[in-house]
């Protein structure tokens, strides 16, 4: 890299603002060439680029220079066009829908296979627990190599590995070989869950992101669903039973196959570091073609030589990317220009860390913040055990409807829709949920004033700024998940009508997507910058503890029968749906505690009088860390607000 940030001039040859002297006058293009000192400056997606130093150069020699690149196609993408969002939003619930139906699917062949490979149930089963082993420590790789090459680099051979050993699966003749196919299975499809996050937040900011985190996560609970549904209805209508189980593998292998195709064709690269990167380097090549045909500096207008730099987590307008001055004539008048001889670099570049350093910290700091923080401990606790129950369906629901109802398998599969409509119910009902803490009544930085006491009750102990607020409505919508798994246990081995036992996986499917959507929007909330490796943490303990569940289910329900299985999971769920009420009434004063969390805030009550607010930020730096984590915001109408840094980190399922 030639030259520094602003870098100075070589002796007798000016380069920067601060040669230009009181004058302030533009620099003669003459002065330009290959021994003047490059100023390299930071490129943001809001930077208008500068106009071209053509000095003595012909109108001939002007047409045959390189032309302006076009640079449009790295815009921010927190500014692309909705319907560029809702493509890439659709093929990533695909992949995760897809991923989430393998880990079902693997479920209702298993007695087929077990017969053909010369092994146990139990043993076959194993295939679940190495599939979620690989889901659990692949984004620890993975994650950081999107964070600093892009998601599509990471995407697109995680996808082929996955279809391929789908494939490889189908073909395997022992235990040992469908094990280990079914850990790489894992491997490939752990990115479509943990790049999906990422990708997500790339898109969209924290007061939008909801709707379609919801979808992502109604993805995740409705593919676990069809998996086994759809795979039992093979095993059952398919005569051929080795046959039948090598179409469960099959049939994902042609669909996932089409799905990794469509990756590659239709969703852009998100990453927004990536992008600007790439846009820095377009730009640094054009300026070099320009200069082996003569042409050296840019004209800068005066308020970019005084900027520090453009912030390149910055929105800005696609209209000004697309801007490529050739000549300062071309621009409206300037009062004070300076010319440069430029080149773009990307800051986050620059203070990255290497890939071997974002490594171990992916691989320690989850574990780290597991231990330190008590939050993400019973959290990662709280949704650990309620994806144990999601996996345990897959042995329950056939064992429970086949032993005490006499069901076939098919019979029984049909079960499974029940937690894809429980999962569509949580979707929508999350959606609208969300909107309410916008109503103005209940925000206390609004300008609507209310007289009513329930609303001003609200602002004071449930204020809808809070973190928190993100729980209020899960610590209701996770009481499902154990009266789900009451009513199941309760009924399914009774004369109780099938719907009963139906409803209640349902209700516990419904339950199980609220914690799992409250842990992500809290997480990335109240850790911004650590958000990746809370989420981490949770995802290690949710896979291992969900592959592990299934292998004692079924001397789980046949030990102890369904009623007081269910009794046993329904009061451990009981017991940790108080984790939600806790960091509600509690949750201001444990992040208080806390090293890597956000500062309290406090919001007070605004003068009514004033309509328009004026805004000054500063930053806070917590004891202990050396880091700036809160941005304090007073407006004119007298509030105070603590405020997490707006930089959004990319986020990790």
């Amino acid at each position: 890299m030639q030259g520094d940030i602003d870098a100075p001039r070589s002796k007798g040859r000016p380069s920067t603002h601060e040669d230009l002297g009181e004058n302030r006058q533009p620099i003669a293009p003459f002065a330009f060439d290959a021994n003047t000192p490059i100023t390299h400056r930071y490129l943001g997606f809001d930077t208008i680029l500068p106009s071209i130093c053509f000095g003595d150069i012909d109108v001939d020699a002007h047409q045959s220079l390189p032309p302006c690149p076009d640079d449009s196609k790295f815009g921010s993408p927190l500014q692309w066009p909705q319907h560029r969002k809702n493509l890439v939003l659709a093929l990533s619930c695909a992949a995760t829908f897809l991923t989430a139906y393998t880990s079902g699917s693997y479920s209702p062949p298993v007695a087929a296979m077990a017969e053909d490979l010369g092994s146990s149930n139990i043993a076959m089963i194993a295939g679940i627990t190495t599939f979620c082993i690989g889901f659990a420590l692949s984004p620890m790789v993975l994650a950081p190599i999107s964070e600093i090459y892009g998601r599509r680099i990471v995407l697109v051979p995680s996808g082929i590995t996955y279809v391929a050993f789908q494939a490889v699966c189908s073909v395997m003749p022992n235990l040992a070989g469908m094990l280990i196919a079914r850990l790489f299975v894992g491997i490939g499809g752990a990115v479509f869950s943990s790049v999906i996050g990422g990708i997500i937040a790339d898109m969209w900011n924290k007061d939008t992101r909801n709707t379609p985190m919801a979808l992502f996560s109604g993805s995740v609970l409705a593919g676990t669903g069809a998996g086994p549904l759809l795979a039992a209805v093979m095993m059952s209508r398919i005569r051929n039973k080795t046959l039948a189980w090598k179409w469960v593998f099959w049939h994902q292998v042609i669909v996932d196959a089409v799905l990794v195709v469509l990756i590659v064709f239709f969703l852009d690269e998100s990453r927004g570091s990536v992008l600007l990167s790439r846009r820095a380097k377009i730009l640094n090549e054009w300026y070099e073609a320009l200069e082996d045909a003569g042409v050296y500096g840019c004209h800068f207008e005066e308020p970019e030589v005084l900027s520090d730099s453009s912030d390149t987590t910055t929105s800005g307008s696609d209209e000004k990317l697309a801007s490529c001055p050739w000549t300062a004539a071309d621009q409206p008048s300037r009062a004070m220009t300076t010319a440069v001889r430029l080149r773009w670099l990307v800051k986050e570049d620059e203070e990255r860390a290497s890939l071997a350093q974002l490594m171990k910290t992916s691989m320690i700091r989850p574990f780290h913040l597991l231990v330190a923080e008590p939050v993400i401990f019973f959290f990662s606790l709280w949704c650990a055990f309620a994806w144990a129950v999601l996996y345990c369906t897959f042995g329950t629901i056939p064992l429970a409807f086949s032993r005490v109802r006499g069901m076939n398998m098919e019979q029984s599969g049909y079960f499974f829709g029940s937690m894809i409509v429980g999962a569509c119910v949580g979707t929508v009902v999350s959606i609208y949920q969300d909107r309410l803490l916008d109503l103005p009544q209940w925000r206390a930085d609004s300008p609507v004033e209310t007289h009513s006491a329930f609303w001003l009750l609200m602002r004071r102990r449930f204020p809808a700024e809070a973190p928190e607020s993100r729980l209020y409505f899960t610590c209701l919508t996770a009481t499902f998940l154990p009266v789900g798994l009451f009513l199941f246990g309760f009924t399914v081995g009774s004369d109780a009508h099938w719907i009963a036992p139906a409803f209640g996986i349902g209700l516990a499917t419904w339950g199980i997507y609220s914690v799992y959507l409250a842990t992500f929007n809290y997480f990335a909330d109240i850790y911004h910058m650590y958000a990746s490796s809370a989420l981490a943490a949770q995802s290690f303990c949710r896979n291992l503890l969900g592959g592990a569940f299934p292998l004692v289910t079924g001397a789980l329900f046949t030990n102890l029968g369904e009623a007081r299985a269910g009794a046993l999971l329904g009061g451990i769920a009981t017991a940790l749906t108080v984790i939600p009420w806790a960091l509600v009434f509690f949750g201001q004063r444990i992040r208080s505690r806390s090293r890597f969390a956000i500062t309290p805030f406090t919001v007070q009550p605004p003068a009514r009088d004033l309509v328009h607010c004026s805004m000054m930020w500063r930053y806070s730096e917590k004891p202990g860390t050396g880091l700036k984590t809160t941005i304090s915001q007073t407006t004119s109408r007298g509030r105070h607000i603590e405020r997490p840094k707006t930089t959004d980190p990319g986020l990790n399922l």
